[in-house]
């Protein structure tokens, strides 16, 4: 289910590029820059869920009276099966890398042309260790020198129970060329992080 999951949102960011000739932002963003609400949202109609973007204020946040209203009613594409909250709750473990390289680093970039490492070599969405509410413009910052952020459902915060209710040994993660694959969690770091940037140059071993 999870990996279906993945595929339809991968599905629909390519949607979103070929439609608008750039991927969805990682951010809807006002006039000052100031983020408002997530990439999830702006894929919406990109996932047969036209009638639910429509609802949403984009000029305003993602936690404005209004907007705040329609977390309960996040659509089960982002919920993974074995989280234990519902979708009502409105959290999700989606989420996307943004920093130096990454697909999501800054608005405009396309596929496949700003993907020298090639499209099936980089990540576009990842099961993450942490949810957040599906409307929050809050992503996985990826720092080249510094530590991993958590993936898969497991933290530090993370209980031995929630452990075994999901993510228990690996996670996927959906690619830019819309492909899902599964990570063990014995999978070596560089080769996770050379799966981050889009354009790092660096030899993927498998």
């Amino acid at each position: 289910m999870s990996q279906n999951n993945l595929k339809m949102m991968a599905l629909g960011t390519i949607a979103y590029d070929d439609q608008k000739g750039h991927l969805p932002p990682a951010a809807i963003r006002d006039s000052q820059g100031r983020p408002l609400l997530s990439w999830r949202v702006a894929i919406l109609p990109y996932i047969e869920q036209e009638n639910l973007f429509k609802q949403f204020h984009l000029d305003e946040p993602w936690d404005s009276p209004h907007n705040i209203e329609l977390l309960r009613l996040m659509p089960k594409t982002f919920h993974a099966p074995a989280q234990p909250q519902t979708p009502s709750e409105g959290l999700t473990y989606y989420r996307i890398f943004t920093g130096p390289g990454t697909p999501f680093e800054r608005d405009g970039i396309i596929i496949p042309g700003d993907f020298p490492d090639g499209c099936s070599n980089t990540f576009l969405i990842i099961e993450a260790g942490d949810p957040v509410p599906w409307t929050k413009p809050d992503e996985l910052q990826y720092d080249p020198i510094g530590p991993l952020p958590p993936l898969g459902g497991i933290n530090s915060r993370t209980s031995w129970l929630s452990r075994q209710r999901g993510f228990k040994n690996g996670y996927l993660a959906a690619m830019a060329d819309g492909s899902v694959r599964w990570f063990d969690r014995d999978t070596p770091e560089s080769t996770i992080r050379a799966y981050i940037p889009r354009n790092g140059g660096e030899k993927i071993e498998e």
